[in-house]
């Protein structure tokens, strides 16, 4: 959230055309295609942005959907060695070279990678950056309402009812945070973030346009029946024991009284 809102200064709102002329190579290249689809969007739509950022939002995270069952195969994948991880550590808690060496050799027997979770994340950044500053500086997104709410007053600035899609937004989130928490284990600071995060959406939300945090409830609920899909429906985590060494052929007594 820091990043992306690093990445969006508090500039002027302007049309999709002066995008494509805009000095900026990110806005005339990336941001001015991103906030094209949400003008057409729009259009089929009848003119309502927020019908056209649900649309935009689906698509967007579907085209990361096979990066997410990616991560999620790995993540399985990872849980289910955790036993052996726990028997190399306490085995070689002594050498951590050989605890390291141990590990990059149950890895390879299993075909793991333990840093494959970032991908998704790397690839997600400039993609969910881009959708970002379309919503934010597109002059047609903050002129519009929708449901009674004008998508470029932040609840911070409109009515009292302004709070009720940063609630929602706090809300969805925790929830998204609530079902990975019990698929993956968490301690300490990770723990303390599952709580911290939905707090930091709330203050964010009410001081960004609605049109942005509506963008983010649609993004949760998205993520949230990707994950009860994934995680939520009974799959538990298998335990996979390391392989055992095959005995060799044509040697010892047996072997040789055949």
């Amino acid at each position: 959230m820091t990043l992306l809102a690093g990445c969006t200064p508090a500039t002027e709102a302007i049309t999709t055309s002066q995008m494509a002329d805009s000095g900026s190579w990110w806005t005339r290249n990336v941001v001015y295609w991103f906030s094209l689809m949400l003008d057409k969007f729009a259009d089929w739509f009848g003119g309502e942005y927020g019908l056209a950022i649900l649309i935009l939002t689906i698509i967007v995270r579907t085209i990361i959907l096979p990066l997410m069952i990616k991560q999620y195969k790995n993540t399985k994948a990872m849980q289910a060695l955790q036993p052996e991880m726990k028997k190399i550590r306490e085995k070689y808690k002594d050498d951590p070279k050989k605890q390291q060496e141990e590990m990059m050799k149950l890895y390879q027997t299993h075909q793991v990678n333990p840093l494959a979770g970032c991908l998704p994340l790397i690839v997600q950044m400039p993609i969910f950056i881009a959708l970002y500053n379309s919503i934010y500086k597109n002059i047609e997104i903050r002129d519009h309402s929708f449901l009674g709410l004008q998508l470029g007053t932040s609840p911070h600035d409109g009515h009292w009812y302004y709070y009720i899609v940063p609630v929602i937004a706090a809300c969805t989130t925790f929830i998204q945070s609530m079902m990975m928490s019990q698929q993956q284990t968490m301690a300490g600071p990770m723990k303390g973030l599952m709580y911290i995060f939905p707090v930091m959406i709330f203050v964010m939300a009410i001081n960004f346009p609605v049109a942005l945090p509506l963008y983010w409830i649609y993004s949760n609920i998205y993520t949230i029946v990707q994950n009860y899909f994934m995680y939520g429906r009974g799959n538990k985590t298998q335990v996979v024991e390391a392989p055992e060494p095959k005995p060799k052929k044509g040697k010892g007594k047996e072997g040789r009284s055949k």
